[in-house]
């Protein structure tokens, strides 16, 4: 029998596809409006070369700019009912999204120095719009990062701790990396350089169960991954700061969990705090004088 879980992951990644979907359709049709656009003004400039070229139609250029009238992102709701480890505080806009640039996000926990992130707004609007409402909602604070993976990356921005949790909403797939090359066969001759990982140390990207529903779960590497198959995680960001505590972090003893796995942290890892600054500002981090230092835990 299919379980209530199940059926609710199902119904998710339908909902998904279909608003995938819809984007695809979306930006077919901008595709044709613009080609068609284009066709009028070839037209125009053929018919009435000598006005254009004295300026009689430099109005037409303040149009409205039909990508400005559109949503950027599509927020798939998430069933409460089916999981209670979700927390409703609303869905982010789904316009007026910065699509260009970085924007700093500061991350600080009780393991020292807090953790300077550079958000990519352009290869993951989306994603970046999804940390930094939840970050304005206080969604964070005073959370814990639940696992340390066998990966090599810390998990953290489940307010239940369990892995199941994050808000009543999802986000799908951007930036997501592309699959390693295929190993070469014996016989070829061997490349002296080797190649780039996928995740390198200090990549930041979200994680969302099933793939595809990505909410408020995140993971920060701090080391080198790549995976066998093909990348589930989408890339949001990187360390640009900090990256001794992800370090240390990374450093702590892990036990197994509920699910026989052992990637809980023997230590409490705990979130005080995540903030996120304007699109194209430097972020300000200030070590707060109570947070102990990561060399100083046992």
């Amino acid at each position: 029998m299919v379980s209530s879980k199940d059926r609710a992951r199902k119904l998710a990644r339908e909902k998904l596809d279909r608003q995938l979907a819809r984007r695809a359709a979306r930006e077919r049709r901008r595709r044709q409006i613009q080609a068609g656009v284009g066709a009028a003004v070839a037209l125009i400039l053929i018919v009435g070369g000598i006005a254009w070229l004295g300026g009689a139609f430099d109005g037409d250029d303040k149009t409205t700019d039909a990508a400005g009238d559109t949503d950027v992102c599509a927020w798939t709701t998430q069933n409460a009912e089916s999981n209670t480890s979700l927390k409703d505080v609303g869905e982010p806009p789904t316009s007026g999204i910065p699509t260009e640039g970085t924007r700093p996000m500061t991350i600080t926990t009780d393991k020292g120095a807090p953790i300077v992130v550079s958000l990519d707004l352009t290869n993951a609007p989306c994603s970046a719009a999804d940390l930094s409402y939840l970050a304005g909602k206080q969604f964070y604070d005073n959370t814990t990062c639940h696992e340390i993976t066998t990966e090599g990356a810390i998990r953290c921005g489940d307010p239940s701790g369990t892995g199941q949790g994050g808000p009543t909403y999802s986000v799908y797939n951007e930036n997501l990396p592309a699959a390693p090359e295929p190993t070469p066969s014996a016989s070829a001759a061997p490349s002296k350089k080797p190649a780039a990982p996928v995740y390198p140390k200090g990549t930041v990207a979200l994680i969302g169960d099933p793939p595809g529903t990505n909410g408020s779960q995140f993971l920060i590497f701090f080391k080198d991954f790549t995976p066998k198959g093909a990348p589930q995680y989408p890339i949001v960001g990187k360390v640009t700061g900090g990256m001794e505590t992800v370090a240390a972090i990374g450093k702590i003893a892990t036990v197994a969990n509920d699910a026989g796995d052992k990637v809980k942290p023997k230590e409490k890892i705990t979130v005080r705090s995540i903030t996120v600054g304007e699109p194209g500002t430097a972020p300000v981090a200030t070590p707060s004088a109570a947070a102990p230092s990561a060399s100083s835990q046992s």
